[in-house]
């Protein structure tokens, strides 16, 4: 509840003036669109950007939240994460196309099948690390991600 400054009448968390004696009353912290961000620390951000599938959205939230503009851990598991995406929409989208044969054929049509695992299983690796406050580097995709943090410094 906020109270009149001069008064000490009942007002509005929203009001500028006093109904009851007209008095300013002082400019309050509005919790802005960019602050949901606060509550929220760098191992979780972090963890959130390997999420199967949808981890791209927090990483591309990470990377553009002021918050964490200098945390280089944070902003690294979050290139990592969207590399990790880009790699799951390149076996989805080009490895699977190429091996759609006939069903006779079903030796070569597991190929898309176990790169999605590998992806996956990269992620669920990567989310464990992060949960326990590890960092770690996925052989390609980590030498991307220390690449692309090190060119915004």
């Amino acid at each position: 509840m906020a109270y009149c400054n001069q008064c000490g009448t009942q007002v509005q968390p929203n009001d500028r003036f006093c109904a009851k004696c007209g008095g300013k009353q002082p400019v309050r912290a509005t919790t802005s669109s960019a602050d949901f961000l606060g509550g929220v620390n760098s191992r979780t951000a972090s963890l959130l950007c390997y999420i199967p599938v949808v981890g791209w959205v927090w990483a591309i939230v990470v990377l553009a939240a002021t918050r964490f503009r200098h945390e280089s851990e944070t902003r690294f598991n979050a290139f990592q994460g969207l590399y990790l995406f880009v790699a799951w929409l390149l076996v989805d989208w080009v490895v699977r196309p190429m091996f759609v044969m006939p069903m006779h054929d079903f030796g070569l049509r597991i190929v898309p099948k176990l790169l999605q695992m590998v992806v996956l299983g990269a992620w669920v690796f990567m989310i464990i690390k992060t949960a326990h406050g590890e960092s770690y580097r996925l052989p390609i995709v980590g030498e991307l991600a220390d690449r692309s943090v090190s060119e915004q410094r």
